[in-house]
């Protein structure tokens, strides 16, 4: 299934990461941390249309305070979805307002801790007979402890290499 989730970088005095927390009643990926984002749909003329379209539905963000600098590679995951994440700069003044029936937070976490390798955690467990990998980088912030894992830390330590490269 193709997907688009939009990788917003709010232009603060120190730029931040938009992110949400999934509602724990949805059928996949609940409670998780997520990039706003979601399905590409046959109307979406893109994945840049769609990232936007989904962004707007899931915490009201404004496509006026969007400004699209360009997309990462595809990121698969063991789901079978094969994401496009769209990176933007989003400026300040917005204000949002998150489909409760998806979304149960909304937060910031710095773009400098996240874009740190120190706090890129790698996991490695047996399962089934195979091994499974995967990243996390838990944050702490004011309200909660965020556990960022799975496909988005995956997507977020591409982007930290792209960065670094």
């Amino acid at each position: 299934m193709q997907a688009a989730v939009l990788l917003p970088i709010v232009m603060r005095e120190r730029p931040t990461v938009l992110l949400t927390q999934r509602t724990a009643h949805l059928s996949t990926h609940s409670g998780q941390i997520a990039f706003p984002g979601g399905k590409v749909d046959k109307e979406d003329a893109h994945a840049i249309a769609a990232a936007l379209r989904e962004a707007q539905e899931e915490v009201g963000l404004d496509p006026g305070f969007v400004e699209v600098l360009g997309t990462l590679p595809h990121y698969v995951t063991g789901s079978a979805f094969i994401i496009t994440p769209v990176v933007a700069l989003v400026s300040t003044g917005f204000s949002l307002s998150p489909n409760a029936h998806e979304v149960a937070d909304v937060f910031e976490v710095p773009l400098e801790f996240l874009m740190n390798p120190s706090h890129h955690r790698h996991h490695r467990v047996a399962h089934e007979g195979e091994w499974r990998e995967w990243l996390s980088m838990p944050y702490q912030d004011e309200d909660a402890e965020r556990f960022i894992w799975g496909a988005t830390a995956g997507m977020l330590r591409n982007f930290y290499r792209l960065l670094a490269a």
